[in-house]
């Protein structure tokens, strides 16, 4: 029988990989629904780009929520990097506010993600959290 000490641990654990996955779920959500708050809505290089990105991130994070994966945190990451780089591929920089949005989040997006994947590898590994 495992200890309370290593119990505890291990709940600890599991707690910081989940924070990165319920961060980018409601990062997500925000960037679903983004285009209408910012009015964007109607360009649909911007708006496409937000909805489409914005549900994938939060499908991966809903699975990773239910089951740890490294490879869902690599998604979120690569994904941040599309959407942190999207204003100039799909030419939007000129719009100041899906710009602003696609910026900022994908630049947490790619963060978070980069957490996550310390956070899994050292969940699988079994290694003490950084502090």
């Amino acid at each position: 029988m495992e200890s309370d000490k290593t119990m505890a641990k291990h709940d600890t654990s599991v707690q910081s990989y989940l924070w990165p996955n319920w961060l980018t779920l409601i990062l997500a959500v925000w960037l679903f629904i983004s285009p209408w708050i910012l009015r964007f809505s109607g360009t649909p290089n911007p708006a496409w780009d937000a909805w489409i990105v914005g549900v994938v991130v939060a499908v991966v994070s809903i699975v990773a929520l239910a089951q740890m994966a490294e490879w869902e945190d690599w998604v979120n990451l690569i994904l941040g990097i599309w959407l942190f780089l999207s204003p100039w591929i799909l030419g939007f920089t000129g719009m100041v506010n899906a710009a602003w949005c696609a910026w900022i989040v994908g630049a947490l997006f790619f963060l978070i993600g980069i957490w996550g994947v310390v956070a899994a590898r050292q969940m699988i590994t079994g290694h003490p959290q950084l502090h």
